[in-house]
């Protein structure tokens, strides 16, 4: 019988799965089907920098942005090497393939270059989690890593669920086994990604780790639950609540943003109308310089307060003026209206 993780799917699930498709969606439309580069630098730091807190790595998002900009921060030099390695693992992470064992090597490799003696490599020794002092889980035997990965890697290429369960299947199975000495979290945090990323791609950069962080205390019991049941149903529903904030968060942000958009681009849109009135008025007063204010507005088909504002503003700036009475007077153009102001 082939090995699949312990679950059940249950109408939460579905109606997660539901609620995060419709939501990516929306986000694909406000994103026009892309972040703009400087959203996903963003998202990538906030991921990176919530990822290593978990971890109990101190720098704060500013210190983190620094860090990857070359800047001199105050940390350690663990904390400023963590750093360095998971902004360099997510970046390559496009290239490794979900199902790639191989490729889970290297990426621990190298998300802990310079910080454990094994990277890149299963552990050789005993391995728990813990929570301050309290035991969590006590991993399998060193012994039982190989085969339980291959299995959990053969499921994860075969399984028809959907990838937002498997991914999070993956995630506690990957917890539960906690195949390296060091460096767990981060790995399974990023592998789900990278699954989530392979079925979406704008997933890559939804900062799932920053919800995961403030939920921290509701993570580790939903796996505590999940261990002594030996179900992790719960621990799935966990994490696409997860996912769901994180996407919630995101979409009002997008959709904040592009509503700052439109406003500006009205703005810019007034500006330019008002810079277009100006130069039609120029132009008609060079050829007709015996209109009135109303037959101006007549002409260029714009509201009499429309031109007398424009054609007040000229005069301040000296490209206009009036010569002789209101009756028999004219406008003179002070400008060459032949190019634009």
């Amino acid at each position: 019988m082939r090995y699949s993780p312990p679950f059940q799917l249950t109408h939460i699930m579905l109606r997660r799965v539901a609620e995060i498709s419709e939501s990516i969606g929306r986000w694909l439309a406000v994103n026009q089907d892309r972040l703009q580069p400087a959203l996903r630098r963003e998202n990538r730091l906030r991921t990176i920098q919530a990822s290593l807190a978990v971890e109990q790595n101190t720098l704060t998002l500013e210190q983190v942005t620094a860090v990857i900009a070359g800047k001199t921060v105050l940390g350690t030099p663990k904390e400023i090497q963590e750093v360095h390695n998971a902004f360099a693992t997510y970046e390559a992470m496009p290239s490794w393939q979900a199902t790639n064992i191989e490729d889970l090597l290297t990426a621990h490799q190298q998300m802990m270059y310079g910080l454990i003696t094994d990277a890149g490599q299963w552990r050789n020794g005993g391995a728990g989690i813990y929570r301050g002092e309290r035991l969590v889980h006590m991993a399998p035997p060193a012994s039982q890593v190989p085969r339980l990965m291959d299995q959990l890697f053969d499921w994860l290429a075969t399984t028809d669920a959907h990838p937002l369960i498997a991914s999070s299947a993956f995630h506690y199975e990957f917890e539960f086994i906690h195949p390296f000495s060091d460096g767990n979290g981060r790995i399974e945090r990023l592998w789900q990604t990278l699954i989530l990323s392979q079925w979406q791609p704008l997933l890559a950069f939804l900062p799932v780790e920053t919800v995961i962080k403030s939920r921290q205390d509701d993570y580790y019991q939903a796996f505590r639950q999940a261990d002594a049941r030996s179900d992790c149903t719960q621990f799935i529903e966990f994490l696409l609540s997860a996912i769901a904030t994180a996407l919630a968060t995101e979409l009002q942000q997008a959709i904040e943003m592009e509503q700052e958009t439109r406003v500006k681009t009205r703005v810019e849109m007034r500006v330019e109308t008002r810079v277009e009135t100006s130069e039609q008025i120029l132009v008609l007063l060079r050829a007709q310089p015996q209109l009135s204010l109303a037959e101006i507005a007549q002409h260029l088909g714009r509201a009499p307060s429309t031109i007398e504002r424009a054609v007040a503003k000229l005069k301040r700036q000296h490209k206009l003026t009036y010569l002789g009475s209101k009756k028999d007077g004219h406008w003179q153009v002070l400008v060459d209206t032949t190019t634009k102001q």
